[in-house]
């Protein structure tokens, strides 16, 4: 063996060695598999100690800054630590702001070469909604209402701009395929029937969801309009009432109370003496990679690899199906006002054509080089045409970060405050537990309870006006 050829094949098992470490392919993968693990065990506190190391203390975020942010933020909230929770918060909206302001372009540019895990974490729309909804909760929790409407006013404003924002998305993705160098050919494999039937084949889930109309989660209405009646603002509670009825016509709690609060305003008085009851009910979505490893551009066998990986969520289980509650002896079931899964997997199908396409247009560049250089009659060329080969199959991993924290669906019960001030909460088919009221008028009780075997965590915040 010639000194050349050695010297070359020596520089590929260096370079295929290396691709793990330089292109940090997939690192995240397993981080969210670490805080996870804390997280379903229901140790919040080594989940949110977890989190926290995970945050770079710079001036602006990096890397994965959003996502451990936000899960921190998430685990102090069920320690009741809300200063610091809301705090974590803070910084988070910092963070989305920050990537609201920024060029997208060099981060796209250097997914294509390498693959989406280069991105930092730039956030979901409903990341920056359910950052401002915690935050309000936070707020009712401390008694600070003021704070409260400042949130719940931001996440309601937030949601009506998603809409619009995610039409401008579509087009530029559009037009971004269009300009660019392989766009025809792009276009052509996106819209082939061959790859909607392998996508659909590998990834049926995807089409599992309808959007809610425009794009809005309906707890977070459901939850502004608690507090705006609550604080003796019917008018404004009606309004959204009405728009989360639009939403779940089929949850009956919300249908009597939009018809009590238009009876409320029609009386000129105010809502007295009623629970409400919230149910963060078991575990939002993960992610996951699937691979499409077939030749899907040059059909030669003088290609050795061309392949694309794709993110996927994989859906949890409930805790349970609902809460019974029993209250001066009429039992209340929890009925669900708004489906995580269903939010976020509309927002992950509005993204999916944009990273099916960076996945596309990567693979196409590695495979045209690939194609080049086994066309040419030489030593050197074959083993370039190797280690393409080699690095196209090393960063082809797929971009699975997402906020694990989020619970898979919120129920809600609503009903008259009992004389005893006692609640008898029984999860279905498991154990019961009572929750002691406050003497107050009006009363937001807020259970989490992350799987079937984790302990119900609950807190009990006073409404007035």
């Amino acid at each position: 063996m010639s000194k050349r050829i050695f010297s070359s094949i020596l520089v590929f098992i260096v370079v295929v060695l290396s691709l793990p470490f330089i292109c940090g392919c997939n690192a995240p993968r397993e981080q969210l598999i670490a805080f996870n693990k804390y997280f379903e065990a229901s140790d919040f506190n080594s989940a949110a100690n977890y989190a926290v190391k995970n945050i770079k203390q710079r001036k602006n975020p990096d890397g994965e800054d959003l996502l451990w942010t936000l899960q921190a933020a998430a685990a102090k909230r069920i320690l009741q630590d809300y200063n610091s929770s809301t705090r974590l918060l803070d910084n988070a909206e910092k963070h989305l702001q920050y990537y609201d302001t920024r060029s997208s372009l060099g981060d796209e540019m250097s997914a294509i070469a390498i693959n989406d895990n280069v991105m930092p974490y730039k956030g979901e729309e409903y990341d920056g909604v359910m950052a401002n909804t915690y935050k309000a909760l936070n707020f009712m929790s401390e008694n600070k209402p003021d704070l409260a409407r400042v949130e719940f006013n931001r996440a309601i404003d937030r949601q009506r701009r998603t809409k619009e924002k995610f039409e401008k998305e579509i087009k530029e993705t559009k037009d971004k395929i269009d300009k660019m160098p392989y766009g025809n050919l792009i276009n052509q494999t996106v819209s082939d029937p061959n790859m909607g039937q392998t996508l659909h084949d590998k990834y049926p889930e995807l089409y599992e969801y309808q959007a809610y109309k425009d794009y809005t989660n309906p707890f977070v209405t459901y939850l502004a309009s608690i507090y705006f009646n609550a604080a003796g603002e019917p008018s404004t509670a009606r309004d959204l009432l009405k728009e989360t009825y639009g939403l779940v016509p089929e949850n009956k709690y919300v249908e009597e109370e939009f018809k009590e609060t238009e009876k409320i305003l029609g009386e000129n008085r105010q809502v007295k003496n009623i629970i409400w009851l919230v149910f963060e009910n078991g575990l939002g979505p993960t992610k996951e990679e699937f691979r499409i490893d077939l030749p899907l551009f040059v059909a030669t066998s003088r290609v050795l690899y061309a392949g694309i990986a794709l993110p996927k969520l994989q859906y949890r289980d409930s805790a349970f199906p609902y809460l019974q509650i029993e209250a001066d002896g009429t039992q209340y079931n929890t009925a669900v006002v708004s489906n995580m899964d269903r939010v976020i997997n509309s927002e992950f199908k509005k993204d999916f054509d944009a990273i099916l396409m960076r996945a596309i247009i990567s693979t196409t560049g590695k495979v045209a080089a690939q194609y080049v250089l086994s066309s040419q009659d030489s030593t050197a060329a074959t083993i370039g045409s190797i280690m393409i080969a080699a690095y196209s199959f090393a960063t082809n991993a797929a971009d699975v970060r997402i906020w694990t924290a989020l619970p898979k669906e919120f129920q809600i019960a609503r009903f008259p405050k009992p004389q005893n001030k006692i609640l008898k909460i029984t999860p279905f088919n498991a154990q019961s537990f009572d929750i002691e009221l406050p003497d107050c008028d009006n009363v937001l009780v807020y259970v989490k309870i992350i799987n079937r075997n984790s302990r119900p965590v609950y807190s009990i915040i006073t409404l007035k006006k």
